[in-house]
């Protein structure tokens, strides 16, 4: 991780660490970074919680769009957090294969793939067609289409926070992604020269 261990932790931090050691069992992932920032770090895993436990999307939906968003973002660490747990909840552990390789999951039930659908378009070009609009919303209706734009976002922002922090992945974890080789320090990207 790119941020050392904080020696010392002011009152705000340490209230925070104590919290998530309640909550999560440990200072865990992105929340090993935002233990720098306790109130930003309060409401973000707030929010995180939320999308994960109080969504009207169904567990298993929950789980595959945190996957989505972790495949899209390159988060590994979110990734193999996740994955078992997703599969818990009745996804496919071929599908996720497959998505994990950057394939076509081809997954079997018409909510999963019409959740990807949706969730790739607003990640990949930031609007979602009016088809796909149409026909998630039918599914899912409204509450749950916005858990679901809110839970994206929300995803996205812990997995910038793990990989520009570079977050080491779980000691028994592979990374799962075959086509993301890790950090690269090689200066700007050619996007940014």
């Amino acid at each position: 991780m790119r941020l050392g261990p904080l020696q010392e932790l002011n009152a705000d931090q340490a209230g925070f660490r104590d919290r998530l050691i309640a909550r999560r069992g440990g200072v865990h992932g992105p929340f090993e970074v935002l233990l720098r920032s306790p109130l930003l770090g309060e409401r973000t895993e707030a929010l995180s919680t939320s999308c994960m436990r109080d969504s009207a999307l169904p567990p298993r939906l929950r789980e595959l769009t945190l996957l989505i968003a972790a495949r899209h973002f390159d988060a590994q660490h979110s990734w193999n957090a996740h994955r078992g747990k997703a599969v818990g909840t009745g996804l496919d552990s071929a599908a996720l294969d497959r998505l994990a390789r950057g394939e076509d999951p081809r997954f079997d039930r018409a909510d999963e793939r019409i959740l990807h659908r949706f969730a790739v378009q607003a990640l990949r070009v930031h609007f979602v067609d009016d088809d796909t609009y149409a026909t998630a919303l039918a599914e899912f209706g409204e509450a749950a289409l916005v858990d679901l734009v809110v839970a994206l976002g929300t995803f996205a922002t812990l997995a910038l926070v793990l990989n520009t922090f570079e977050v080491d992945l779980q000691p028994d974890q592979e990374p799962p992604f075959p086509d993301v080789r890790g950090f690269q320090h090689n200066g700007p990207t050619q996007e940014e020269s």
